[in-house]
């Protein structure tokens, strides 16, 4: 099979990588990617790699690393791909902007999201008492597991500072609630593409229900920091 050109920044003579190479080298990573998964991200113009003579699909190193990049701000950061395009098109232009999702709550870095914590090394990194633990998974704030991942200490970080100013997870019980009236929205809106029984269309309507749970964060966001202005003027 003739070989494809080398796609952009990769180094002559440098190894391409096929479809079934990526899905072996991210998988354990990200256990969701698929062979159309793939397929639909080259088609929202997030990754684009080279193509030989009969139309195969091969992958640079800096392709791979551009899909690790995409596929962890949208598991750890529930980033629009809209949001993710953009920020690569300016890494692109040359620019240098500031990692979208990186700046959160502690000083974490969406970089370093791939750690499990027990239940105890989770308590006692957010400086929480085990009894705010088990109150958060009595209102449902955090949901009890074998381990967690960055986001419940997060979390968890946010629950401690909340306890000092008076705010239990007790009284988060309506997040939930609302967290549930956002799923139904998403899901009534994913209903004419979950209804197709294709690959592609299974693909569509994950991305889908990121792009809209995305968009959902921006409205809050805006509406809280409206009703601030009413409390602090």
């Amino acid at each position: 099979m003739p070989n494809a050109a080398p796609a952009p920044g990769q180094q002559p003579g440098a190894p391409l990588l096929g479809i079934g190479q990526v899905l072996a080298r991210l998988t354990t990573e990200f256990p969701d990617l698929t062979p159309s998964k793939l397929r639909f991200l080259e088609e929202r113009g997030l990754v684009h790699p080279a193509r030989t003579p009969s139309g195969y699909r091969k992958f640079s190193q800096n392709d791979l690393s551009r899909l690790k990049l995409i596929l962890t701000l949208q598991r750890d950061c529930y980033l629009p791909l809209a949001v993710i395009k953009d920020y690569l098109a300016d890494v692109d232009a040359g620019l240098n902007p500031p990692m979208p999702g990186a700046a959160l709550p502690g000083g974490a870095s969406i970089l370093q999201t791939g750690r499990r914590l027990s239940r105890e090394e989770l308590t006692r990194e957010a400086g929480a008492t085990p009894m705010l633990v088990q109150d958060a998974f009595s209102a449902s704030v955090i949901t009890p597991a074998e381990t967690y991942g960055e986001d419940s200490l997060i979390v968890l970080k946010a629950l401690v500072e909340l306890q000092r100013s008076g705010i239990e997870p007790r009284h988060l019980r309506g997040f939930r609630q609302a967290a549930e009236r956002e799923l139904g929205l998403i899901e009534s809106a994913l209903m004419p593409v979950a209804r197709r029984r294709d690959p592609s269309s299974r693909v569509k309507a994950a991305e889908l229900a990121v792009e809209i749970a995305g968009q959902l964060e921006v409205v809050r966001s805006s509406l809280i920091r409206s009703a601030l202005s009413r409390i602090v003027p």
